[in-house]
């Protein structure tokens, strides 16, 4: 395996990730720079939809296909259980107080690990992708760019709502994508993976991402909202999520 190719490949990794998530965080400091609770209830809502679907329409199905049910299910209960003890060990309040700031914080440093975790896997996707074929590469390269967007927004919000300044705030948001470029380098280098490993670890991540969108994304949602908004926002970001998961 050429160096040259594994550095560009590697570099490529990085520039999906990072422009994904941290695009999505840019976005989201954008339209939140004058937040109201119908807009912050839309744009939580429209987060967790988009998590809801990619979890239904991309890791699971993904995990399914490498390595069968049990090893998708195995990875699934156990990012739920590993979130759902962190979720005991971090002080946890549902109801809003003087510690919302604090709330949002940690479920912004939640999604941000859950989606650092799972950028590995689908890095070492683009990597054995472009061991393949630079077709395929580029086409799983421009598929995870777009879905690590809302992912972003979802993390930058919930930082945002937790009191972190915007530019810090962009800047973690494009972090969380760098482990794609981590897993990139390690998909060019072997080719492939572990089809037992590759498949816990999407797995994994759709267990974690599941919880923190069912523990806080969603309550939180509908507790800001107005009317329907966060309802609205979770149905349009599922519509969108299922678009993404369709057309890749």
């Amino acid at each position: 395996m050429a160096l040259e190719f594994v550095i560009r490949v590697t570099a490529i990794g990085l520039f999906a990730g990072a422009i994904g998530t941290g695009g999505g965080g840019f976005i989201s400091y954008c339209l939140l720079r004058k937040p109201n609770t119908t807009l912050l209830s839309t744009v939580l809502g429209f987060s967790a939809g988009v998590m809801l679907a990619i979890v239904f329409m991309d890791l699971l199905p993904e995990s399914i296909l490498i390595a069968g049910h049990w090893h998708a299910l195995v990875g699934l209960l156990a990012g739920i259980g590993v979130l759902m003890l962190l979720d005991l060990l971090l002080p946890h309040h549902h109801h809003y107080s003087r510690d919302r700031q604090f709330r949002f914080r940690k479920v912004g440093i939640l999604l941000g690990i859950g989606i650092a975790l799972h950028n590995i896997p689908e890095g070492l996707a683009i990597g054995a992708g472009y061991a393949s074929s630079i077709s395929f590469g580029a086409g799983i390269a421009l598929m995870m760019t777009m879905q690590n967007i809302p992912e972003g927004m979802a993390m930058a919000t919930a930082m945002y709502m937790g009191g972190l300044g915007g530019r810090r705030v962009v800047l973690l948001a494009t972090l969380a994508g760098v482990p794609m470029g981590i897993g990139a380098l390690i998909g060019a280098v072997v080719g492939a993976v572990s089809p037992s490993l590759l498949s816990l670890a999407l797995s994994f991540a759709a267990g974690a991402m599941l919880y923190i969108t069912c523990d806080e994304l969603i309550p939180d949602a509908q507790e800001l909202s107005r009317g329907h908004s966060a309802t609205l926002g979770i149905i349009i970001g599922v519509l969108v999520g299922v678009i993404l998961g369709v057309s890749s």
